[in-house]
């Protein structure tokens, strides 16, 4: 969450102007020398009235209770009068993105804090708490939504909206974090982070054995899942190491699993059958400004390291940035053993692209394959076909095989426009094959495209509407394998504290 353009920043601005104004306004006009004081003593008063604005702005914003400190900073935040001081110092290259409106400033890779980038976010309740100076901030979201669609039992492979023509809660989630130091490079500094994550979303989240009887075993619409829990070891290490230990959100990706991360509602398809979490240990080297190393060893996709589905698995990424930062590449071979089936057993190998075209435009790409081996068959064409694993969809196979191979391959693209700081709107298409059926429950090919857009109120509410239309080109993917078409429609409010 970045600080809005307060007023009293631009007052500042302008009076700088006005101040930089007098010495050539003096020359086109020969004043002397001695009379440009009382100019000077205007422009002074113009800067101590603004600090003295500020001053007071910040002195409100402590006053009062508890309540009255939350009160006043949601008013002060969606009123665009939320004081702001100077932009903490930065080490990494020049942010691409605004944020707001968009999810980040930078361009995205997981695993890591940004290295080089400063934290600047401000929080209502940790300014309520009067600990908004603390490293350490407790801070989270509320995201319900709602949708209509033509399906009437279930809107998979939508995600995570897979009720129809409901209201639900997606996510209620609280945040406890403290982000390492990454902008200085003398000496070594750490991080934390837990989560409390609810809501229907959890369906997604869940990996086996962090409280997973919930989805696994009662199915519940509703549940909870520690989604993060990780430290973080940072090192003055070339251009900065970090060293994640805990679970973490699988690496590459263009989305994540948190709502304000994304930039809107619903999930690509690609995403959507993509593995969710790993727990394990991953560093992250900073070679330079523009070059970035990833290693790292899981336990495998989604699975406690105490599962008995655990697979001691490799994690590999490369990240190039242009010196401009209008063009980076991401690419990762994510979750790496004998691709035997297991519980999200996934072998993925992903690649990411984005590009800056201008200060409005900008576009997001990624591609992946994956697949799994020795899938039991689940056809109905063998004879004494072998189980599968709880939660762990089998393979419609050739005819009298056991099990088999089950790749799948999917690429998706987003064109993003920012209208103004409170305003974007987006166009994403998405394609997936699922060959053999077992990401999505019936195999073939499937389409999506999604018209959205984000609006801001403040820094603290964001509105996303979108209209999505999807497509099975096989067979009867959508509403239970009842229909070829699915249309879409829904928007989401996420309500930060």
């Amino acid at each position: 969450m970045r600080d809005p353009a307060p007023r009293f920043t631009k007052l500042v601005f302008v009076t700088a102007l006005l101040a930089f104004s007098v010495i050539p306004y003096a020359h086109a006009t020969e004043i002397p020398e001695g009379n440009l004081q009382p100019y000077a003593t205007a422009s002074a008063a113009l800067l101590q009235a603004a600090a003295d604005t500020a001053a007071q702005h910040q002195a409100e914003l402590q006053s009062g209770n508890f309540f009255q400190r939350l009160g006043r900073f949601y008013v002060d935040d969606w009123t665009g009068k939320l004081p702001s001081g100077p932009a903490p110092a930065r080490r990494a290259l020049e942010a691409p993105l605004d944020s707001s409106p968009f999810p980040n400033t930078d361009w995205g890779y997981g695993g890591s804090p940004d290295i080089g980038a400063p934290d600047g976010n401000v929080y209502p309740l940790m300014t309520a708490l009067k600990l908004q100076n603390s490293r350490t901030k407790i801070y989270g979201w509320a995201a319900p939504s709602f949708n209509v669609s033509t399906s009437g039992t279930n809107n998979f492979p939508v995600t995570y909206d897979i009720f129809p023509n409901r209201i639900e809660l997606n996510q209620a989630v609280v945040y406890l974090e403290r982000l390492p130091n990454t902008v200085q490079t003398t000496h070594f500094d750490f991080g934390y982070h837990l989560t409390a994550f609810y809501g229907i979303d959890y369906r997604f989240t869940t990996a086996k054995d962090y409280l997973s009887q919930q989805l696994l075993q009662k199915n519940r619409r509703y549940g909870f899942d520690p989604v993060l829990e990780y430290a973080d070891l940072y090192f003055p290490v070339k251009d900065g190491l970090n060293i994640r230990i805990g679970r973490f959100l699988s690496v590459p990706g263009i989305e994540a699993q948190l709502a304000p991360n994304n930039y809107n509602m619903t999930h690509s398809l690609l995403y959507s059958i993509d593995p969710f979490t790993d727990t394990g240990i991953i560093g992250t080297l900073k070679l330079n400004k523009q070059w970035i190393v990833q290693l790292g060893l899981s336990a495998g996709h989604d699975v406690a390291p105490w599962s008995d589905d655990r697979k001691p698995s490799v994690i590999a990424c490369l990240d190039y940035s242009t010196s401009s930062n209008h063009d980076n590449f991401y690419a990762c071979a994510n979750g790496i053993n004998d691709g035997k089936y297991a519980y999200n057993n996934l072998q993925d190998y992903d690649g990411t692209w984005y590009h800056k075209f201008n200060a409005k435009w900008h576009m997001a790409t990624e591609a992946w394959y994956m697949y799994e081996r020795e899938v039991p068959n689940v056809a109905g064409n063998v004879a004494n076909p072998a189980p599968t694993e709880l939660g762990a969809n089998g393979a419609f196979c050739a005819p009298n095989e056991p099990s088999c191979n089950a790749p799948e391959y999917a690429v998706v693209n987003y064109i993003n426009r920012e209208v103004n700081s409170k305003l974007m709107f987006g166009f994403r298409s998405d394609f997936l094959d699922d060959k053999k059926g077992q990401r999505t429950g019936i195999a073939g090919k499937y389409t999506e495209n999604t018209l959205y857009a984000t609006k801001y109120i403040g820094s603290t509410i964001m509105l996303r509407p979108e209209i999505r239309f999807d497509h099975s080109w096989d067979r009867l993917g959508y509403n239970n394998g009842t229909a070829r078409n699915q249309f879409f429609a829904g928007m989401d409010v996420i309500y930060k504290f």
